[in-house]
């Protein structure tokens, strides 16, 4: 067995209820919050009625677009008080606060710090006590040591990474996530997927990531499937689990080529990142199967995909392309995708951190060739 290292959040509370506890735990942590949360404030309110109960001073931040540079600035200036971040809502909410209590102490300008287009260097000054409340099911950055940030001059969405970064609390309560829309459920709950599934077959991959990964699979299908025809709180719980399996599988082993190429198409048009990287994950699985050595581990996921879907693993890849378009999911193109964006992505593609972990060795004509069928 391999030595590997294994990072997460200081401390985990998983299941339906446990958001209540926020309040007193974030107020152990220091009473003057900046609560970052989406665009509708009112989704936030419970959560500001009982800090303020508790004794705590709030300022409120509204991320409603995927976090920017600018975004990141405003942010760090609502913080310039605060002693604790907490951040309510979906990935980009998370994201945005978990940058904001990176860079509230930093001396350093943001720019030095990303990757790709920075520097890449590690923050100067320990972030500030962060915590992280999902309301989507989706991006597992509740447990994740970096941040992703648009550069709209760069046309990129890159990455602000640190160990420390990773919050002192993630508090995945499933209730917040009862009743999203179709669509939302979707997009989402295909990220979490590929976020299991990616970890699994990465080069990186490890005993206890491969743990997570081969539970969270076959479960998250299922769940995402029930969902789809119906609202089931019991797999609103699953897709919470399967979420959170995500985040600690990727921040430990890496991605692949679905990811690496999502962060460049997610930096050319602002369409949803579940929405791509569902778009790509048939495609990306069905090259990497044709072009790894060893094809034991995606034979595997490809297995389970013809599992949920009533199928022979031959079929599986097609089957999960029908379904998700026939609910509602769109191609590349109608998210707004040209050919041009699509060649700019695949070319960035090749020198992204996701792609250092993808099992197969793949070429510029093979990323275009998953993104042209995606």
């Amino acid at each position: 067995m391999h030595p590997f290292a294994f990072m997460t959040a200081t401390e985990i509370l998983f299941g339906r209820g446990r958001a209540a506890e926020a309040a007193g735990r974030v107020a152990a942590l220091g009473t003057h919050v900046l609560l970052v949360h989406g665009a509708n404030a009112a989704r936030a309110d419970w959560l500001a009625l009982d800090l303020q109960a508790v004794g705590c001073s709030l300022t409120r931040f509204a991320v409603r677009a995927e976090p920017d540079m600018a975004m990141i600035a405003a942010g760090t200036e609502a913080a310039r008080e605060a002693q604790v971040v907490v951040a309510l809502g979906g990935g980009a909410a998370l994201d945005a606060g978990k940058a904001i209590a990176a860079m509230a102490r930093a001396t350093r300008p943001l720019i030095h710090h990303l990757e790709v287009v920075g520097q890449g260097l590690p923050l100067d000054q320990a972030p500030l006590p962060f915590v992280a409340i999902p309301t989507t099911a989706g991006t597992g950055a509740e447990v994740t040591r970096n941040a992703v940030i648009g550069v709209p001059e760069h046309r990129r969405k890159v990455s602000l990474r640190d160990p420390r970064m990773l919050p002192w609390l993630a508090i995945v309560d499933s209730a917040l996530t009862d009743q999203m829309p179709k669509s939302v459920t979707l997009a989402s709950g295909l990220d979490a997927v590929t976020q299991v599934i990616e970890p699994y077959l990465s080069t990186r991959a490890n005993p206890l990531t491969d743990a997570l990964c081969v539970d969270a699979i076959p479960r998250g299908l299922g769940a995402l499937r029930r969902l789809m025809e119906a609202e089931d709180a019991a797999a609103r719980d699953v897709m919470a689990w399967v979420s959170l399996c995500g985040g600690l599988a990727l921040a430990n082993a890496g991605l692949g080529v679905i990811h690496g190429l999502a962060g460049p198409l997610g930096g050319l048009k602002p369409a949803p990142h579940g929405a791509i990287c569902g778009a790509l994950l048939p495609q990306g699985l069905a090259m990497n199967q044709r072009r790894v050595s060893d094809p034991t581990r995606i034979d595997r996921v490809i297995g389970w995909i013809a599992e949920a879907f009533q199928t022979a693993p031959p079929l599986a890849l097609d089957a999960l392309t029908r379904w998700s378009r026939d609910n509602g999911l769109p191609r590349l193109a109608a998210l707004g995708l040209t050919e041009s964006d699509c060649a700019a992505a695949a070319e960035a593609a090749l020198t992204s951190s996701s792609m250092q972990a993808n099992p197969a060795r793949l070429d510029l004509a093979d990323l275009r060739s998953i993104l042209s069928l995606a």
